[in-house]
């Protein structure tokens, strides 16, 4: 992710969240490198964007703090796949563990995560504004991906 993706990423994530990252957010991950790692995901045949990831790595822990998908591009695996990548990027670089955070409401991510193999660590009370809604904090090993 470049600075001149973020109008791209910024409709994205409006479209996908209640209580969306504005552009400084982002703009922070993208400096923050290389603790923070936000990429953007190019539709091939398309040439644009239509989702993108951040994640952080600090030793052998890594949190993924964003990941979503344009809506038109949902339910095609394209989320999955990126998961995939990055678990097994995060295995190159010496991860152990990976936790993330995520809306109990929200059913087709809890889903996905579900499937690869993240589980139900702890829950942070009230971590979610518009609509109040605590978080579920999900991790696994990475080996396991």
């Amino acid at each position: 992710m470049e600075k001149k993706d973020i109008p791209s990423v910024l409709e994205i994530e409006n479209q996908s969240f209640a209580n969306p990252w504005r552009e400084f957010s982002f703009i922070g991950e993208i400096d923050n490198f290389p603790i923070s790692n936000p990429y953007v995901i190019i539709h091939r045949s398309e040439q644009k964007i239509i989702g993108y990831i951040i994640y952080w790595i600090l030793n052998e822990e890594a949190q993924i703090s964003n990941i979503a998908v344009h809506p038109h591009y949902r339910k095609s695996g394209i989320a999955e796949n990126v998961l995939c990548q990055v678990m097994d990027e995060l295995r190159n670089r010496g991860v152990k563990y990976v936790v993330l955070e995520v809306r109990p409401s929200n059913q087709a991510a809890r889903f996905l995560y579900n499937k690869l193999g993240f589980k139900v660590i702890g829950v942070k009370k009230g971590y979610y504004h518009n609509p109040s809604e605590d978080a579920l904090i999900m991790g696994k090993s990475v080996e396991d991906s």
